[in-house]
């Protein structure tokens, strides 16, 4: 069920960057038809931190924090909308593995637009958090293993692992990486948050019905998260699912995710009482499997169905909302499958 406020955000997010091809998803654009894979149109490491001070001196809503470092010793930062601590409180997570950047873009937009007004009043209702870029190491190459076999051209390689090669989305219990501990330590118990979701990028030839997913969304499947957690992380769902799968260009389908706590859609939800949503979009910025990367073609739909993701889902917050949404298409949606001859996707 949308309700009318989610149809609002819908509108709100439809004028934050232009429209999609409705070819986008379905049968293309893929890597063979998609030209060139590069990292040279994605923001570096630099550019992302000279945005975001850029963007603090211009916001006064905004407040940007330092959460800690990368192994390499990059900062890690936290973008934060605090008006009221009473208030519900998202998190938005991107970039746990490094070569998965078109959600950061993505958030980078959702920035922008939060200070020019192009989402309208949601901050008078929600609270909202977010760290763009938490594997900076992964996503600018530098790290200590070879990426010879990676397949992007451009002024650098990206890698789902941080620099000492360890899968940060699989950390979340003994917490050893500094990125996972500057998360844990100086965001998830600092702040009384609500609701988070983890943005991941996925293959690219997942289907559902037939056709190419734009994306995938799961809510926590282990046993140990809490009902009343799970039912608000499906209503979650139920948002990102009505307004991205209505679009036209987007097509979702349920994400085949298991069950550990080392994995932060669901460790968080038990640790900590949030509400988590997991959304994979469709094809990785880099990779060293050709069924996982794609060009530059489709980062336009993928950003934009970031930007929509995350304005639906404030504003739904914002004004309470999210309560009301229908959280049964989650018992008819269909669980995407890989195509012949495809490497399952890994969360």
């Amino acid at each position: 069920m949308r309700t009318a406020a989610v149809s609002g955000a819908l509108v709100l997010a439809a004028l934050a960057a232009p429209a999609p091809l409705a070819h986008a998803v379905g049968e293309g654009p893929n890597y063979d038809g998609n030209g060139q894979i590069t990292t040279s149109k994605l923001a570096t490491y630099d550019e992302l931190v000279s945005f975001l001070k850029d963007q603090d001196t211009r916001q006064p809503a905004m407040e940007l924090e330092v959460i800690g470092q990368t192994v390499k010793g990059r900062d890690i930062h936290l973008v934060k909308y605090i008006s009221d601590p009473a208030k519900p409180t998202i998190l938005y997570l991107t970039q746990q593995h490094g070569n998965e950047q078109l959600t950061t873009e993505g958030a980078m937009a959702f920035v922008k637009h939060l200070g020019t007004g192009k989402t309208g009043d949601i901050l008078d209702g929600v609270n909202i958090l977010i760290v763009p870029m938490l594997n900076a190491d992964g996503a600018m190459g530098d790290v200590n293993f070879p990426l010879d076999d990676y397949l992007a051209k451009g002024d650098r390689h990206m890698t789902r692992y941080n620099a000492e090669e360890v899968d940060l989305n699989r950390d979340h219990v003994a917490k050893i990486q500094p990125e996972t501990q500057a998360l844990h330590n100086n965001v998830m118990r600092k702040y009384n948050i609500d609701y988070m979701i983890d943005l991941h990028h996925q293959g690219t030839r997942s289907e559902r019905d037939g056709k190419l997913v734009s994306g995938s969304i799961l809510y926590p499947t282990t046993p140990s998260a809490d009902p009343v957690v799970v039912e608000k992380s499906k209503q979650l769902g139920a948002v990102v699912f009505n307004n991205v799968d209505s679009t036209g260009w987007g097509h979702l389908g349920k994400y085949v995710g298991g069950s550990a706590e080392t994995i932060s859609r669901n460790g968080i939800a038990v640790e900590y009482g949030i509400a988590t949503l997991l959304f994979e979009m469709r094809g990785m910025s880099d990779h060293y499997l050709d069924g996982y990367a794609l060009g530059l073609r489709s980062n336009g739909y993928l950003i934009q169905q970031t930007v929509t993701t995350l304005t639906a889902t404030a504003a739904a917050i914002a004004d309470g909302s999210i309560a009301d949404a229908d959280t049964s298409f989650w018992d008819s949606l269909d669980t995407q499958a890989s195509r012949p001859g495809e490497e399952a996707d890994d969360e």
